[in-house]
């Protein structure tokens, strides 16, 4: 009975990290393609200097 009742919790446990981990993966996916996108429309000075130079 306790190890069902352990086995209950933890499957829980893995449920509710896993949740969380696909969040933030999923966050830091759209972020990074986010300003990957922003770099390439709206280049910084340093990009821009070496595109007017050369």
């Amino acid at each position: 009975m306790t190890f069902m009742l352990a086995a209950n919790i933890w499957h829980w446990w893995i449920g509710v990290v896993l949740t969380i981990v696909g969040i933030l993966t999923v966050a830091g996916v759209g972020a990074g393609y986010v300003k990957q996108v922003s770099a390439s429309r709206f280049p910084g000075k340093r990009q821009r200097r070496g595109h007017d130079e050369g």
